[in-house]
């Protein structure tokens, strides 16, 4: 049993990973889009069925797939084709250590959702984070192109001199919770958002937070894919599938890094002011009261598809509101009728448990998109840095400032205890 469930484990949180890429990358398109007062990506379509931009993903896709690769003279071939692979693996293996909600008890059998319950997890974290920066390293030299070269240069620099920020700013996180661990760091914060981290160390959020922009290579940290300097940084020389590694790369720091800083500063899976405790023994009014809620939701939803139908475009396209709409309104009605006249069955033991972790790790889903969008926001918001002021910022002013820091904190507790 314990072996089935490391197996599953293991295949889950990386499938979890890579199905956030495309929903990213919508929101990438969609967000700057409307900051930029326009549509963004509407008109790819199946049958009528456009999703709102998401055809454009599997348009991409397929493109991607079927696009000529070629290796340019004179680059180590094996190295060109390794550099995108370690890229991409870093990342997945890295969410091995991030808790996705609290133990699940059932019975005698505990079941720990993350992958790896490690007692140093935050380290190991950064051990295996900081490999990222090999994959960009070998891409920029095996390419055999200077502007390659340079972006490689860019992001070794960069990514080494912030990593120095990012380790200190968390050492307060240490101190503060008395761990290491993952899990007993979201443990700590307790259920109180005043108890978060976000609460009680808000510099130590600040410099986490503009380290992992660093980190991750989004603006206004990017200049290791200066369009304007470099054409395109370290992957200028790459296309199809090797390219694309590196595009869903980014996407998947994007969401190991709101993970991360998600269980260090928001309360991780915590679900605000109810404990796993609160959960199992509430489980049979609170999944009456959420199944209402998604009828009403999904009865609403349909009514406002329903509603936006027009002819517009005089094809199928049309029809696809009335696809999504009625379905959703029937669904939501009969979902409502049918609490309202049967009600929740016969709550099985193991109901409890199993409803407190699904509620646990869905509000950790919710916590992490949002804090993606915000990366979004930002990179459609911010310039880019100049080089000097990048480097510039990250010794002499990030650095001095996670000491001080540590030494505010070290302080503090030494008087409250």
């Amino acid at each position: 049993m314990e072996l089935i469930a490391q197996i599953v484990k293991v295949v889950v949180v990386p499938v979890v990973v890579l199905s956030f890429i495309p929903l990213l990358i919508w929101m990438e398109r969609k967000g700057a889009a409307y900051m930029q007062d326009r549509r963004g990506p509407n008109r790819a379509q199946i049958l009528g069925i456009r999703l709102g931009g998401m055809i454009h993903n599997i348009a991409d896709v397929i493109k991607l797939l079927t696009k000529e690769e070629f290796i340019p003279t004179g680059a180590n071939r094996f190295y060109f084709i390794l550099a995108p692979f370690l890229t991409m693996f870093v990342y997945i293996v890295t969410v091995a250590a991030v808790p996705f909600a609290d133990e699940l008890r059932l019975g005698e059998f505990t079941f720990s959702l993350q992958v790896a319950d490690l007692n140093v997890g935050l380290l190991y974290l950064f051990a295996i984070a900081s490999l990222a920066v090999y994959g960009i390293m070998l891409a920029g030299w095996s390419s055999n192109n200077k502007y390659s070269f340079l972006g490689g240069l860019r992001a070794s620099s960069q990514m080494i001199s912030y990593e120095v920020a990012l380790g200190l700013s968390v050492v307060s996180i240490f101190m503060v919770a008395e761990s290491v661990s993952l899990g007993d760091i979201v443990r700590a914060q307790g259920t109180s958002p005043l108890g978060w981290y976000l609460v009680q160390q808000p510099l130590a959020f600040l410099l986490f937070v503009t380290a992992a922009f660093a980190e991750t290579n989004r603006i206004p940290f990017d200049l290791p894919e200066g369009e304007s300097e470099l054409v395109a940084g370290f992957h200028v020389e790459y296309s199809s599938m090797k390219f694309a590694l590196f595009f869903m790369a980014e996407y998947a720091a994007m969401v190991v890094a709101s993970a991360v800083i998600v269980s260090l500063f928001l309360g991780g899976w915590q679900v605000p002011f109810f404990s796993t405790e609160d959960l199992i023994s509430g489980a049979p009014i609170y999944l009456r009261l959420v199944a209402f809620g998604l009828s009403i939701l999904s009865a609403l939803a349909g009514i406002f598809l329903i509603s936006r139908f027009r002819r517009r475009f005089h094809d199928l396209r049309d029809l696809e509101v009335l696809f999504f709409g009625i379905p959703a309104l029937l669904a939501g009605l009969g979902l409502g009728g049918y609490l309202w006249s049967v009600g929740i069955p016969i709550f099985p033991d193991w109901g409890g448990p199993v409803f407190a972790a699904a509620v646990q790790v869905v509000t950790f889903l919710l916590k992490v998109t949002l804090f993606c969008f915000f990366f979004v926001w930002v990179r459609w918001t911010l310039p880019r840095f100049r080089y000097d002021q990048l480097m510039r910022f990250g010794w002499k002013g990030m650095l001095p400032l996670a000491l001080l820091n540590i030494l505010g904190t070290g302080v503090y507790l030494l008087v409250t205890h």
